[in-house]
């Protein structure tokens, strides 16, 4: 499908848009963009983290969504985390999160800049994120911020497969053993992630 003709959406026109099409999008700036397809190294992390919150968070207030799902990180722009979890009244025939409270991005090598940067530093605006991961996918390896206060954040690397990565303002803690569970890491060699 080719990209629509430029104009500025709105966010409603754009989710209305965005139902018909079999590729998902963002809305950015009121311009609707094209996401990038993901390798199975990629899938399968993301299966693996969707699964642990899920068993995590059962019965609980908050509830996992996959990047069908999308966060609105200002006025007119609809990013769509790989994970994330979504702690708001829940309206089943909603397509943005409600209360965004963690956002988890797994790394491929056309995104890996822009979601290291640009879309950190556009979650961490979000009032109601607490954590936002970038997950390598060569290698077990999580960078995580964490929000200390309104502007403030802090940045934790845990690294390796007995490694746990504790978000005590989620309650959750996430082994990376369950984050990498029968992840077969590609053969190049791994690439330090980066970030602010």
């Amino acid at each position: 499908m080719a990209e629509p003709a430029p104009r500025d959406w709105t966010i409603d026109e754009f989710l209305a848009w965005q139902e018909h099409q079999p590729e998902r999008w963002e809305l950015v700036d009121g311009q609707p963009r094209a996401m990038a397809g993901a390798s199975n190294v990629h899938d399968d992390i993301v299966v693996n983290i969707l699964t642990e919150l899920r068993r995590l968070t059962r019965g609980g207030p908050c509830r996992p969504f996959t990047g069908d799902g999308a966060v609105e990180t200002r006025p007119g722009r609809l990013r769509r985390p790989d994970v994330g979890l979504d702690c708001g009244r829940r309206d089943p025939q909603a397509r943005i999160a409600a209360r965004p409270r963690l956002v988890v991005e797994v790394l491929s090598p056309s995104t890996r800049d822009f979601d290291a940067f640009e879309k950190l530093e556009e979650y961490k605006r979000v009032a109601s994120i607490e954590a936002i991961l970038l997950v390598e996918p060569n290698r077990p390896l999580v960078l995580a911020w964490t929000r200390e206060g309104d502007d403030a954040w802090s940045r934790t690397t845990v690294e390796g497969p007995e490694a746990r990565l504790d978000l005590p303002a989620l309650d959750l803690s996430l082994p990376l053993a369950a984050i990498y569970a029968d992840v077969a890491f590609p053969k190049e060699p791994p690439r330090v992630v980066g970030g602010t």
